[in-house]
């Protein structure tokens, strides 16, 4: 995944971002394979479980049967059709979940090799809000930051000062999932 280059800005704010609001003693459900982030997290202390490769899209029995305090996202939720399914099964009542935000001068990511590496969604920050609010999460904090690389050309200025990230730790919403659904609807 990171043949060419490894992401340390990225790592780097999204571990201060976690240690804000998340304890070293608290059980962390990753969304995701055991990956450098999830590791990193584990030298800081974290206990980690992470899922093992299932579609997240179809199977979600690690997250219904996981006790962890909080469930982590970081860079899961774009790859999935519908990341509101999953979502709204996750039984913590924490989330720390990162999204690369969708870049108006640059196509979605797709990787040719890799089919599990293609991004079918690539939100705006209101979308990912909207997203969590429908899935029955209130956003408490967020962030944004740049992902400038060592190029030159048009693109590469953009992305200077266009953020590339967006973070956010959420709260699951005293009220149920059900309750923003209308009566006859169903997620299933």
């Amino acid at each position: 995944m990171y043949e060419n280059t490894y992401p340390n800005k990225r790592f780097q704010h999204t571990l201060q971002f976690l240690e804000k609001y998340v304890k070293v003693n608290q059980h962390i459900l990753d969304l995701g394979v055991p990956n450098p982030l999830s590791e990193k997290m584990i030298e800081k202390g974290y206990t980690v479980q992470n899922t093992e490769g299932e579609d997240l899209d179809i199977d979600f029995s690690t997250v219904v049967n996981s006790d962890a305090e909080v469930v982590t996202a970081f860079e899961i939720f774009e790859h999935l059709l519908a990341p509101l399914n999953v979502l709204s099964k996750i039984k913590a009542d924490k989330l720390v979940a990162s999204i690369p935000l969708k870049l108006w001068f640059s196509p979605a990511y797709r990787s040719k090799t890799d089919p599990w590496d293609r991004h079918y969604h690539e939100f705006e920050d209101w979308q990912f809000d909207w997203l969590l609010e429908k899935s029955g999460w209130k956003i408490i904090d967020s962030m944004k930051w740049t992902n400038p690389v060592k190029k030159i050309g048009i693109r590469p200025l953009l992305r200077a000062f266009t953020p590339r990230y967006y973070i956010i730790y959420a709260e699951r919403k005293p009220e149920s999932l059900e309750s923003t659904i209308k009566p006859g609807k169903s997620l299933t």
